[in-house]
Parts: structure tokens; C-alpha cells; sequence
């Protein structure tokens, strides 16, 4: 049961999903991280069946890309890019790192979080016009949100907190880390020995992209930050699943 509620956990907090309600303990908490790569396989799911009755139904690519680009803010609620839109305004600041982290707090978004914003679902709506329906892509897109989850609970039960509160905090005290850091690595061999098989070229361009991403945020957030937080978190994986999909995009046009 204590898994079950885990699970019930994960869905509630980082997806639009519906689960059962669970209270959040302690002890229900500790395997949270292990549960939150399948809300990527959902959207996986979710992507390859639009993207069936697209190509069924012959709609224009504009469209397509549209509805392909809103897909993970929809089923997710939009937690993600919170954190992207918190982040970019406090790296857009350009102050001292304490200063930095109570903008990471300011629920109200400022000039940097409204044009990052667009300028990443202007890049993301491009990047789905200029890429070509291919069976084995679509499939590497589709397991593309599994590994962005996966490295992004990797952060949370590895990377030091920049601050003992907030919610990445309260989930990366609670979590079994070394059973959670095993699962979540499991996950990521799994995810690779699937992209190399599917398609070696693509699936390397994807995974290199994503571990790229990974160092990236490692090195940005303990040198602007001290440490990883729950928005943080958020604009790494909204920053890896727009590389995976240009790394897609670049080998289908080379």
C-alpha cells in the first residue's frame, strides 16, 4: 500500500491526472521520485495517439504542432513551467544568489518569465513544424519525457538543496535516496538501451542532448543558486525536453 500511495502522490502533485487522494506522510513520500518518470510515459502515450489521428485525419501541420507543443503543460498542469518562468526571472535579475532565491519564491511573474515563456512555445511550435512524423523519432520523442523525469528526480535525491524548505526539499528529505537513486537509474539504462535499439543516430543525438542539459543544470544551479530547488527542477526538464525534441529535429535534417 505504501507504494500505491507513492504513486497516488507523484500523479496528484505533477500531473492533471486523476488519482485517488492520499494524505502526503512521511513514509508515503519516501518513494515519490521512483513513480514520477510513468507521468512521462503518459504523455509519451498521449503524443503518439495525437499524432496517429493527425496523420488519420490528415490535419495541417500548424495544428499539429499547436496542439503537439501544449501537450506536457496540459497534462501536467503547468507545474513545470512555473518553475521555468520563476527561474528565468531570477537568472534574468542578475543579483546576489540570496536575492535570487526569494525571486525563486515571488509568485508573481515578471518581464523575464512572460518573454522566456514565449519564446520557448515559439521555439517549441517551430521545432514540431520542422520535424518529420517518423515511426522510430516519435517513439524516441515519446520515451524523451520519461528521461527528462528520470534526470530530474536524479537531482532531486543527488544534488544539494540550496534551501532546507519548499517542496523539492520537503520531497528530497523524505525519499529513500539510495533505493530511489537505484530505480531512477535503472530507469535511465532502460530508457538508453531503448533509444540506442530503436534508432542508434537519433537515440545518441538525444541522450547526448539530455545528459548535456543534465551537467548544465548541475553547474547553473550550484553556482547561481547553491543547490537545486523545486523551480529549478522544473526549468531543467522543460529546458531537456526542448533539446531531446531539437536533437531530433537536427538528425532528421543531416
Amino acid at each position: 500500500m505504501r507504494l500505491i500511495r507513492s504513486f497516488c502522490i507523484a500523479f496528484s502533485m505533477y500531473s492533471r491526472l486523476p488519482v485517488p487522494h492520499t494524505e502526503w506522510t512521511e513514509d508515503d513520500m519516501r518513494y515519490v521520485m521512483c513513480f514520477f518518470p510513468l507521468i512521462g510515459a503518459v504523455i509519451g502515450l498521449v503524443l503518439i495517439a495525437w499524432t496517429s489521428l493527425a496523420a488519420h485525419w490528415e490535419i495541417g501541420k500548424a495544428l499539429f504542432a499547436g496542439v503537439a507543443a501544449v501537450i506536457p503543460a496540459v497534462l501536467t498542469g503547468g507545474i513545470h513551467l512555473d518553475g521555468f518562468c520563476d527561474t528565468l526571472d531570477a537568472l534574468g535579475s542578475r543579483q546576489p544568489m540570496e536575492r535570487k532565491l526569494e525571486i525563486l519564491k515571488d509568485s508573481n511573474s515578471g518581464a523575464f518569465a512572460v518573454m522566456g515563456c514565449c519564446i520557448y512555445f515559439l521555439l517549441l511550435f517551430c521545432l514540431w513544424q520542422e520535424w518529420a512524423l517518423n515511426g522510430k523519432s516519435l517513439c524516441i520523442l515519446a520515451v524523451g519525457f520519461v528521461l527528462s523525469r528520470v534526470l530530474s528526480g536524479l537531482s532531486v535525491v543527488c544534488f544539494p538543496c540550496a534551501k532546507n524548505s519548499g517542496l523539492l526539499a520537503m520531497f528530497s528529505h523524505t525519499a529513500d535516496k539510495r533505493r530511489t537513486a537505484w530505480v531512477l537509474a535503472a530507469y535511465l539504462v532502460l530508457s538508453a538501451a531503448f533509444l540506442l535499439l530503436v534508432d542508434a543516430r537519433t537515440g545518441a543525438a538525444v541522450l547526448i542532448a539530455a545528459l548535456a542539459a543534465f551537467g548544465y543544470y548541475r553547474w547553473m544551479s550550484v553556482r547561481e543558486f547553491g543547490g537545486t530547488t523545486g523551480d529549478l527542477a522544473g526549468w531543467f526538464l522543460q529546458l531537456c525536453e526542448l533539446a531531446i525534441l531539437l536533437a531530433a529535429v537536427i538528425v532528421q535534417k543531416i
